[in-house]
C-alpha cells in the first residue's frame, strides 16, 4: 500500500548497457546511489535551469538524448527543451553547478561516457570531474554537481531506455477469474490449493486450485473490525494482509491506516480453516502514531533458519523495519526493532524477505502506488547472509542507503507492478504482485524467478 501522491508517467523498459549508446534512443539516467532520475528542474525550459534529480517518473524533463561530439565524447539533450546539460561558466571547480543551455559543442558541454560496475560514468571535456549526486543526497531536487572522478556510487548512472518499450521484463503469466488483487499474499495448503488475501474491505480472500483460474471467496472479516476504527477512520478497506499456516491453523496479519498518515496498525486474527468469517481477531501487532519516524504497515512475516519468526514492515518515513514475532502466538516478541531498508523518506515499502541458497532476499517496493495507469510502483531486491541484514544491492548500495537492483518495473500495459510476495512452489518460486491495467483497475501478476549468480530475475 503506498501513499496517495500523483506523477506523471509514460511507459518505459529495463536498464540498456552502460557501454551501448544508441544516438537516436532517449535514455534516463538513474543515479546508483539515491535511485532517482536526473532531470531539468521543474520540466523548464530555459536557459540556465538547473540539473538536479527527482523521484522517477520517466515524463520528458527525465529524458536525454546522447549527441556525439566525437573522441569518445557527447553532449547530452534534454528531451523537454531540446537544450544540453553544461557545466556553468565553464568552471573546473568541484561543486560547479550543472544547468542547461543552447547546444554551441563547447567542451564543457562534452561528457565521456565511461563504464564503472555496470553502470556509466559522465566526465566533462573541460574540467576532467564527473558528474555527481552533491552531498549524497537522496532527496528530490537535489543538484547534479561536479566532483573529482572517484567511482563512487552517486556518480553512477544506469541508463534506462524509453523509446524501447516492453524490451526486457516479461509479462504476467496468464491469470483468469476473478483477477482483480491489490497487494496480494498467498499460501499453498496441504491438500494443493492456493489461498490469496488482499486490500478489500476486511480483507478480501481468493483461492485456485492451480495458481491460474481464481476465485473470489468472501472477505476474512464480513462482519468488519470495529477494534480497527480507530486506525481507519470508520472505513472498513484494511490494506496489505499476510498470511502463514503454523501450528495447525492459519495465521492472518494486516494493515490499519489511512492514506498520507503514519496513525497505523498491525493486527494478527487467526483461523482454523482460513475461509471467511472464520478468523478471530488476536490483537495488534505493532502500531506507530504521529511523531513516529516509522509506519505500522505492510506486514510480511519470514521464518528464519532458526526457526525464529520475524515481521518486516514499514512505508515511507525512515523505511522497511523488522521486529521478532513469537513463534506460539505471532505477536511481537521483545523490543528488537531494526531498520533494513531506506530511501531517506522517499518511497519504500511492501517488504517480503525470502530465504534461498544461503541469502535472505529483501524484496521491496519503490516510487508511486495506487495512481492507476500512472503508478511507478517497481520492485527492487537486496539481500543478506543474516535476516537482520545489513541487505546490499547487486552494485553493492547498502539498502539502507537507497540501495535496491530493479528486477521489474512497468511495460507496456503494465504500469506500476508491485507489493510483492514470494511462494517457494514445487516448480519454482514464484513472484505474486499488482499492477495496473491501462483502465486504471488493479491486477494479479504472476511470474516465476530464477538466480543467475545468485540474484533473482523474473521471468
Amino acid at each position: 500500500m503506498a501513499l496517495a501522491l500523483a506523477c506523471v508517467v509514460v511507459p518505459t523498459a529495463g536498464p540498456a548497457s552502460a557501454a551501448t549508446i544508441d544516438a537516436n534512443t532517449w535514455y534516463v539516467l538513474v543515479n546508483q546511489h539515491s535511485g532517482k532520475a536526473m532531470e531539468i528542474a521543474g520540466g523548464s525550459s530555459a536557459e540556465g535551469a538547473e540539473v538536479t534529480q527527482f523521484t522517477r517518473n520517466d515524463t520528458c524533463a527525465q529524458q536525454w538524448r546522447f549527441l556525439d561530439s566525437g573522441g569518445g565524447y557527447h553532449r547530452l539533450q534534454n528531451r523537454c527543451s531540446g537544450l544540453v546539460a553544461e557545466i556553468y561558466e565553464h568552471s573546473v571547480d568541484n561543486g560547479a553547478q550543472v544547468v542547461q543551455w543552447s547546444d554551441l559543442g563547447n567542451p564543457n558541454q562534452q561528457f565521456r561516457v565511461q563504464d564503472v560496475a555496470g553502470n556509466i560514468q559522465l566526465v566533462n571535456r573541460n574540467s576532467g570531474k564527473a558528474l555527481d549526486l552533491w552531498g549524497w543526497s537522496t532527496a528530490d531536487g537535489a543538484r547534479i554537481s561536479q566532483y573529482d572522478d572517484t567511482d563512487a556510487a552517486n556518480q553512477q548512472w544506469r541508463l534506462v531506455a524509453v523509446d524501447t518499450v516492453a524490451a526486457d521484463y516479461p509479462g504476467p503469466g496468464a491469470v483468469s477469474g476473478d483477477t482483480f488483487a491489490h497487494d496480494p499474499t498467498v499460501i499453498k495448503k496441504a491438500n494443493g490449493e492456493y489461498l490469496l488475501a488482499f486490500t478489500a474491505n476486511g480483507v478480501g480472500l481468493k483461492s485456485s486450485d492451480d495458481r491460474t483460474t481464481w476465485n473470489d471467496v468472501g472477505a476474512a472479516f464480513p462482519g468488519g473490525t470495529p477494534w480497527a476504527d480507530e486506525y481507519t477512520g470508520g472505513d472498513r478497506n484494511l490494506w496489505a494482509p499476510e498470511l502463514k499456516y503454523a501450528n495447525g491453523q492459519y495465521y492472518l496479519w494486516y494493515s490499519a491506516s489511512s492514506f498520507g498518515s503514519n496513525r497505523s496498525a498491525i493486527f494478527l486474527a487467526t483461523s482454523p480453516s482460513g475461509a471467511s468469517g472464520t478468523w478471530t481477531h488476536r490483537g495488534v501487532v505493532v502500531e506507530s502514531r504521529a511523531g513516529d519516524t516509522f509506519n505500522a504497515i505492510d506486514p510480511a512475516v519470514t521464518e528464519d533458519q532458526n526457526g525464529n519468526w520475524w515481521m518486516s514492515f514499514g512505508s515511507f518515513w525512515s523505511g522497511i523495519k523488522l521486529i521478532r514475532l513469537d513463534p506460539s502466538t505471532g505477536l511481537r516478541s521483545g523490543s528488537e526493532f531494526h531498520g533494513i531498508a531506506s530511501r531517506g523518506g522517499d518511497a519504500v515499502e511492501a517488504p517480503t524477505i525470502h530465504h534461498r541458497n544461503g541469502y535472505y532476499y529483501l524484496f521491496v517496493s519503490f516510487d508511486r502506488c495506487c495512481q492507476g495507469a500512472d503508478s511507478t510502483y517497481r520492485v527492487m531486491v537486496g539481500r543478506s547472509r543474516s535476516i537482520t541484514g545489513p541487505y546490499v544491492d547487486r552494485a553493492g548500495t547498502p539498502m539502507t542507503n537507497g540501495g535496491g537492483t530493479e528486477i521489474l518495473a512497468g511495460h507496456g500495459s503494465v504500469h506500476g507492478p508491485g507489493h510483492q510476495t514470494v511462494l517457494a512452489d514445487s516448480d519454482a518460486d514464484v513472484l505474486f504482485y499488482h499492477y495496473y491495467r491501462d483502465d486504471g483497475v488493479a491486477q494479479l501478476g504472476i511470474n516465476l524467478l530464477r538466480y543467475d549468480d545468485g540474484w533473482p530475475s523474473v521471468y
